[in-house]
């Protein structure tokens, strides 16, 4: 599962970074004459509605779901990470505080607080990586949390403490690095989420607008044409599922490989 995985995101990454020299013609090059072509050996996964080649297009979404993806984990996960050891290696008021803020974001829907954030802010690729992210960080805020409230009681935290070891330090040296394999997993899933919630907010045209390529609005575009067409949605739809089963299979890969008595 780990190596499918890795193969899997890997090729992502590669499609994502190299797809514009990978690409067999420019993804906004429209051939109107061709509009709605089923696949052929000039254009192995046909042309959309607009006469553009949909292998181009998917190549080139790909940059926009992992750049999404990327920025949103990151950003995430280093507030949740931070926001998690404060809160379990605090305690106290403080612990109460950021607990109260987390369960209540956790209590909505995450999609739903997203297009209901970028309803307000407007669509664009800036305010749906914001509006992830604003609904990301908690569940990294979560799971530090737990895993400090383990770790602050090992003994050499406990050492550092004797030694006059200031909270900032022993949060840095000895608690961070305690928890990150959990939030590198965490991170993996996360990706899946996030490149997700990025289809699905363009696909509802709050996110990427036209003529960029992204994954959600060509799915958008196609379901017009299921019935005439179904090669528009189809391939857009199986690299959104590929891909996702690929950081899903890393990440219980990795789960795996940081504990391996989890089932």
């Amino acid at each position: 599962m780990l190596t499918a995985g890795i193969v899997i995101v890997g090729l992502g990454f590669l499609a994502a970074v190299f797809g514009q020299w990978l690409a067999p013609f420019d993804p906004s090059a429209q051939e109107l004459a061709l509009r709605l072509a089923a696949p052929t050996f000039a254009h192995p996964l046909g042309l959309d509605e607009l006469g553009r080649d949909i292998l181009a297009r998917i190549l080139a979404g790909a940059r926009i779901s992992l750049l999404v993806g990327s920025v949103v984990v990151g950003v995430s996960a280093g507030v949740g990470t931070a926001v998690g050891a404060v809160a379990g290696y605090v305690g106290g008021v403080v612990d109460d505080l950021i607990s109260r803020v987390v369960d209540t974001l956790m209590a909505f829907p995450g999609l739903l607080l997203a297009i209901a954030i970028v309803a307000v802010l407007g669509p664009s690729l800036v305010n749906v990586v914001l509006a992830l992210t604003l609904i990301g960080w908690v569940g990294y805020a979560r799971l530090v949390r737990g895993q400090t409230l383990r770790a602050r009681e090992f003994e050499y935290v406990h050492a550092a403490r004797a030694l006059g070891a200031g909270t900032g330090r022993i949060l840095w040296r000895h608690i961070i690095p305690a928890v990150l394999p959990a939030v590198v997993v965490q991170a993996t899933l996360g990706m899946a989420g996030a490149i997700v919630g990025e289809a699905s907010l363009s696909f509802l045209g709050l996110g990427v607008q036209p003529p960029t390529p992204s994954w959600g609005t060509m799915l958008n575009g196609g379901r017009a044409h299921l019935l005439d067409a179904p090669h528009l949605t189809v391939f857009p739809g199986l690299a959104i599922a590929v891909l996702v089963l690929g950081f899903n299979a890393l990440g219980e890969g990795l789960r795996k490989l940081v504990d391996p008595k989890a089932s």
